[in-house]
């Protein structure tokens, strides 16, 4: 069986002209519209990050989601894993522009970046986390180095990891915020 047009020879006409005065045109009112190209995806905001990359607004419906789980490693360390919803940890080499649903995750420890991952697993080495109670966050992140929010606040999760010495303590249930998701 031979595939078929969906309109009448007639019809296909008058619809290719309108499609083609609708391409038309200098592009001189969006040049009017603002000082730079309009975003791709989401609206840009004032807020940033502790190291001054800002915030890309996104709908709840449409954000990303990230839960982080981070378990002692027998030989030592602890590994990380990514939970993502909604979600594709781009490739070495992606275009800095921001894609709805596509970035990286960097890895906080207590507040200090230890890796931008573009895989969802990650040895975490225990010098990282000495004796005591740490949180470990992952952050979701834009191709272009803008951080995907909702509401005004970054998609993370955070994983509270306790060491003490040659012992150590199975993570609490990590705390998710941003996505619209429970915490806790």
């Amino acid at each position: 069986m031979g595939w078929k047009r969906g309109l009448p020879g007639g019809l296909a006409v008058p619809a290719l002209l309108l499609v083609a005065a609708a391409g038309c045109g200098t592009g001189k009112a969006h040049e009017r519209a603002g000082a730079g190209a309009p975003s791709p995806v989401g609206k840009i905001l004032g807020d940033t990050d502790e190291s001054g990359r800002h915030y890309r607004e996104i709908g709840r419906k449409q954000a990303p989601e990230v839960d982080t789980e981070v378990t002692p490693d027998p030989a030592g360390g602890w590994d990380v894993r990514l939970d993502l919803h909604r979600f594709r940890l781009s490739a070495a080499g992606a275009g800095a522009t921001a894609v709805a649903g596509h970035g990286l995750a960097y890895l906080f420890v207590d507040g200090g970046l230890v890796t931008r991952l573009r895989t969802s697993a990650y040895h975490l080495p225990a010098g990282l986390v000495p004796h005591g109670t740490h949180h470990v966050t992952a952050r979701l992140y834009a191709d272009d180095g803008t951080v995907w929010a909702v509401q005004g606040k970054p998609v993370e999760s955070t994983a509270d990891v306790t060491a003490s010495g040659a012992e150590t303590t199975t993570p609490s249930a990590a705390t998710r915020t941003a996505s619209g998701a429970p915490t806790g």
